[in-house]
C-alpha cells in the first residue's frame, strides 16, 4: 500500500464516519430518552435520498403519502385517546396539530414537484417531508408501549423497520438511485483530490453536531431532554413531559437520518433497503460508547470508518462481517465491567 491509496482510504473513512457520527448521535438521544432501540433509523437515510430523487424526477414522492397515512393513524387513536379520556374538548386542536401540517406540506410538494426547483429547494423540500415523519412514527408505535420493558419496545423497533422497509419497496421500487453532487469543486492537497461533496458532508455534519451540543447545553427544551434521559420519573414530577420528549427526541432521529441521506446520495448508491445497513454501523459506535456518551460514540463512529475503510481495501468480502465483529469485545467489556440494575418501571 503506497501512500496515496492510504490517503484515499483515509479521506473515504473520514467521509464515512462523520455520517455514522450523526446516526450513533441520533440512536443514542433516541435510547436515552424513550429506551427504544431504535433499529429503523437507518430507513431514513434511504427515504431522505430517494425522495430528493423522486422530487428531481418531477414526481410526488411515496413518503408523503406515508405521511399523510401516520398522520391519519395518529388523529384516529388520539380521538379515540379524548373520547375515553372524557376531555373531548380538546379534539378539535389534537386534530389540526395532527393534520394541517402534513396536508400543508402534501398540497405544497404537489405544486412544487413538477417546478423541477433548484438543488437546495429540493433539498429543504425533502427535509420537510421525512422530518415529520419521526414524530408521527413515535406517537403511533411506541408512545402507546410508554411504559414498556426494553424488550416490548426493541419489538416494536424491529416491526417498524421491516414496515419501513417495505413502504420503501412499494413506494420507490427496487432500482438504486443516486443523486447530483451539491457541489462539483475538487479540493487538491498534495496528491490527494477531495471532492466538493465530501467537503460538504465534513462542514454539515460538524456544524449539525455543534449546533446539538448547543441545543443540549443552552436552551430550555434541550435541557429537559436531558433531564428526562437522566431520570423519566423525576422529569416527571418536576413538570416536564416524557412523552413531548419523545417526540422532539424522534424528529431529531429522522432530520439527522434524513440529512445523511441527502449528503451521501451523490457519493454511493442507495436502495430502498440500503438505510439499514448503514444504521447499524451508526449502532456500532454508539454501543461503543455505551449507547450513553456522544464524545465516546464520536470516537466509536471513527473506528468503525476507518475499519471498513482500510478492510475494503485488503479483505472486500468481508468488510462487513469485520465491523459488526468490533461489537463483540466491546459487548463483553460493557458488561463485564458495568453494574446491573433492574429497570425502575
Amino acid at each position: 500500500m503506497d501512500l496515496q491509496t492510504l490517503l484515499i482510504l483515509a479521506q473515504d473513512a473520514v467521509t464515512n464516519s462523520a455520517i455514522y457520527a450523526l446516526l450513533a448521535l441520533s440512536l443514542i438521544l433516541v435510547f436515552g430518552v424513550t429506551r427504544v432501540i431504535f433499529v429503523a433509523q437507518g430507513e431514513f437515510v434511504s427515504y431522505g435520498a430517494l425522495t430528493l430523487a423522486s422530487l428531481q424526477l418531477g414526481v410526488m414522492p411515496g413518503t408523503v403519502w406515508l405521511l399523510l397515512i401516520l398522520a391519519g393513524t395518529a388523529a384516529i387513536m388520539e380521538t379515540i385517546r379524548l373520547f375515553a379520556s372524557g376531555a373531548r374538548q380538546e379534539l378539535p386542536k389534537s386534530l389540526a396539530v395532527l393534520l394541517v401540517p402534513p396536508l400543508a406540506i402534501a398540497g405544497l410538494v404537489k405544486v412544487c414537484a413538477p417546478l423541477h426547483l433548484p438543488l437546495g429547494w429540493q433539498v429543504l423540500l425533502t427535509m420537510l417531508i421525512v422530518m415529520p415523519l419521526g414524530p408521527l412514527i413515535y406517537r403511533v408505535a411506541f408512545r402507546p408501549l410508554a411504559d414498556a420493558t426494553v424488550l416490548v419496545l426493541l419489538i416494536a423497533a424491529v416491526a417498524v423497520h421491516f414496515v419501513l422497509v417495505g413502504l420503501g419497496l412499494l413506494f420507490f421500487g427496487a432500482e438504486g438511485v443516486r443523486t447530483p453532487p451539491f457541489s462539483d469543486a475538487q479540493l487538491m492537497l498534495g496528491t490527494l483530490s477531495v471532492s466538493g461533496q465530501s467537503l460538504w458532508v465534513y462542514a454539515t455534519s460538524t456544524v449539525f453536531i455543534a449546533l446539538l451540543a448547543w441545543f443540549f447545553n443552552k436552551t430550555f427544551y434541550g435541557k429537559a431532554l436531558r433531564a428526562v434521559a437522566f431520570n423519566r420519573n423525576g422529569a416527571r414530577l418536576v413538570g416536564i413531559s416524557p412523552h413531548l420528549a419523545g417526540t422532539v427526541s424522534f424528529a431529531f432521529a429522522s432530520s439527522i437520518g434524513c440529512l445523511s441521506g441527502v449528503l451521501i446520495g451523490p457519493i454511493t448508491t442507495l436502495y430502498y433497503d440500503s438505510g439499514f445497513l448503514i444504521g447499524l454501523k451508526g449502532f456500532v459506535g454508539a454501543i461503543v460508547g455505551g449507547m450513553a456518551s456522544y464524545p465516546i460514540a464520536a470516537v466509536g463512529a471513527l473506528l468503525v470508518g476507518f475499519s471498513e475503510s482500510f478492510s475494503s481495501f485488503w479483505l472486500s468480502g468481508y468488510k462487513d462481517v469485520i465491523v459488526f465483529t468490533m461489537i463483540i469485545p466491546v459487548l463483553l467489556w460493557r458488561s463485564l465491567s458495568s453494574t446491573h440494575f433492574e429497570e425502575e418501571e
